[in-house]
C-alpha cells in the first residue's frame, strides 16, 4: 500500500473496494458506516493505519456516541494518533453543520393557521423597513412552510412583482400553495387598485399551475391586511 512523503495513506491509495468516497457515491451516504463518514473527513491515516482505522479509535474514544463526540474539543480531538489540529477542526466543522441542520428544520418548519402566522413570521424581515419588498411563503400540503422568498424590492411607492419570479420557486419546491406579503412604509394597511389587480393576476396564474394562493398580507408595523380575511381570495 502506498503511503506519502510524510507516511500517511492517503484514501486514493486504497483498494478500491475500501474506499468511502467511492462506496458513497456507488451506494449512497446511508451505506457508509459511522467510522467510514468520519474517514472521509480525516481523508488520511499514517504510517500503516487508513483513516478509517483513526475513525475507529476515535469512536472507541467516545465509545460510539456523535452526541458524545460533538462536544470534543480540537485540542481532545488531537490527543487521538492520527488527528492533528487541521482534521480536528474538519470533524468538529462537520458535526456543527448537521447540529445547525437539525435546528433549522425544525426552526423552519411551521404551520400556517391563520394570516397572523403569515404575518407573524414574516415580521422580523419586514419590520421598518423604509421601501416596499415583496415576499411569498411556500408551504406543503399540510400548511407547513418550507422556503420564504424575497420576490423583488421598490421604492416608498411599489414594488415590481412579476408572475414568473413568484411561480418558479413555488414549482422548484413543489409547494402546494403559497402565501403573498409585501409592506407598505407608509403605515396605511388598506390595498391598493394595483395589490388588488396583482392579486388577482397572481391567483389566476396558480390556479393554472395548480399551486393555490391562500393569501396576500399587507404588512405594516402596527397591524396587518388579509385579502383572505376579507373575502378577496
Amino acid at each position: 500500500m502506498a503511503s506519502d512523503t510524510n507516511g500517511f495513506i492517503a484514501i486514493k491509495d486504497w483498494a478500491e473496494e475500501d474506499r468511502p468516497r467511492e462506496k458513497l457515491l456507488a451506494k449512497g451516504p446511508l451505506a457508509l458506516t459511522d467510522a467510514e463518514h468520519i474517514a472521509i473527513l480525516l481523508g488520511t491515516g499514517f504510517r500503516d493505519s487508513t483513516a478509517v482505522d483513526v475513525a475507529k479509535t476515535l469512536l472507541k474514544e467516545v465509545g460510539g456516541d456523535l452526541e458524545k463526540l460533538a462536544k470534543y474539543s480540537h485540542k481532545q480531538l488531537s490527543k487521538i494518533k492520527g488527528i492533528g489540529t487541521v482534521k480536528a477542526v474538519t470533524i468538529i466543522s462537520a458535526l456543527e453543520l448537521g447540529r445547525r441542520r437539525k435546528f433549522s428544520d425544525k426552526a423552519e418548519l411551521k404551520k400556517v393557521g391563520s394570516s397572523k402566522d403569515a404575518y407573524d413570521y414574516l415580521y422580523p424581515y419586514l419590520v421598518d423597513q423604509p421601501h416596499e419588498e415583496f415576499y411569498i411563503l411556500l408551504l406543503n400540503r399540510s400548511n407547513l412552510i418550507t422556503r420564504h422568498v424575497k420576490i423583488s424590492q421598490g421604492g416608498v411607492a411599489g414594488t415590481i412583482v412579476d408572475n414568473k419570479m413568484i411561480f418558479k420557486p413555488a414549482l422548484e419546491e413543489l409547494a402546494a400553495s403559497i402565501i403573498l406579503c409585501h409592506n407598505h412604509p407608509s403605515g396605511n394597511k388598506s390595498p391598493s387598485a394595483d395589490d388588488i389587480a396583482i392579486t388577482k393576476r397572481i391567483c389566476e396564474a396558480g390556479n393554472q399551475l395548480d399551486i393555490k394562493v391562500l393569501d396576500h398580507v399587507i404588512f405594516t408595523n402596527e397591524g396587518y391586511y388579509s385579502f383572505a380575511d376579507e373575502g378577496m381570495i
